[in-house]
């Protein structure tokens, strides 16, 4: 029940974090590039502080690495341009369906078992998920059609990379400090296009502290007692949770379609959890 909980929690991040990018960019309150910095840089300050405040008089070999941090980047750059030029609704689609795509992929051509359940119990949640979001969706930029693909690809390489931490708040910090060179020749390279808000720069620290920075680092607990299936199933119940965060701090009504997509893709998520052994306590 406590990894249950955890994992909830870190989803929670995900969809909290997808909010506030495209509140951020949608709105034009910062561009994208300003806000990628910011989130990571963010997220790196805020975790070596909880990295110094909980590891104090304490060595760790887990110090993330170089391949965790290029994923990181990629996922993260990809992301905030993508959101430019895409709906929500496209963009949900089509980074989850990546996401999902990308680790089942992984889990099958790395020799691991799939479970004809687990097959199923995918199935069903995707069948809920597009549910959800295929009666909005128009015909998707090109450019950021492409551009939410690479990010999901790179979510599901940092999720994998992740599953192997033996020190979640260490390994996040980790990465996150070693993207500073990326965001720091980005910077560089979109010098003269920097256009950022007040709240656009305080949306992009937010996003980077908490639901990046603290999310993330409980999302890398959670995978060590996650198979790779399960957690790329669980992570299609992100727009379910963005949609009663609408309805419970902006009084964004929910739908019928959202409470059955929502049934739908629990019942593929249960089949999925449950088919193999349960969640480590």
């Amino acid at each position: 029940m406590r990894i249950l909980l955890i994992t909830l929690l870190s989803l929670i991040a995900f969809a909290g974090n997808s909010i506030l990018c495209r509140i951020a960019l949608g709105q034009g309150l910062i561009d994208a590039a300003s806000f990628t910095s910011i989130r990571l840089f963010s997220g790196a300050i805020t975790l070596f502080i909880l990295y110094a405040l909980f590891h104090k008089n304490k060595q760790t070999a887990s110090k993330g690495s170089w391949l965790g941090a290029v994923y990181l980047f990629i996922y993260a750059v990809t992301f905030s341009y993508a959101y430019i030029s895409l709906e929500t609704a496209i963009g949900a689609l089509v980074l989850f369906s990546s996401v999902q795509f990308s680790m089942f992929a992984y889990t099958f051509f790395s020799g691991t078992k799939i479970y004809p359940i687990e097959w199923f119990g995918a199935l069903i949640a995707f069948i809920g998920f597009s549910y959800l979001v295929l009666p909005d969706i128009s015909s998707p930029s090109l450019i950021g059609f492409v551009l939410m693909v690479i990010s999901g690809m790179a979510w599901a390489g940092y999720t994998l990379v992740g599953k192997k931490s033996s020190n979640p708040l260490a390994d996040t910090a980790f990465n996150f400090m070693r993207t500073l060179p990326f965001i720091t020749l980005l910077s560089l390279i979109t010098l003269n296009s920097i256009t950022a808000s007040t709240t656009g720069v305080l949306l992009a620290v937010i996003a980077g502290s908490v639901t990046s920075g603290i999310g993330y680092a409980i999302w890398y607990f959670a995978l060590k007692h996650l198979t790779s299936v399960q957690a790329a199933v669980s992570q299609l119940s992100v727009p379910i949770i963005a949609g009663i965060g609408g309805f419970l701090f902006l009084s964004e009504p929910i739908s019928e379609r959202l409470a059955i997509s929502g049934a739908i893709i629990l019942i593929g998520i249960l089949l999925v959890v449950l088919s193999k052994k349960p969640l480590k306590s």
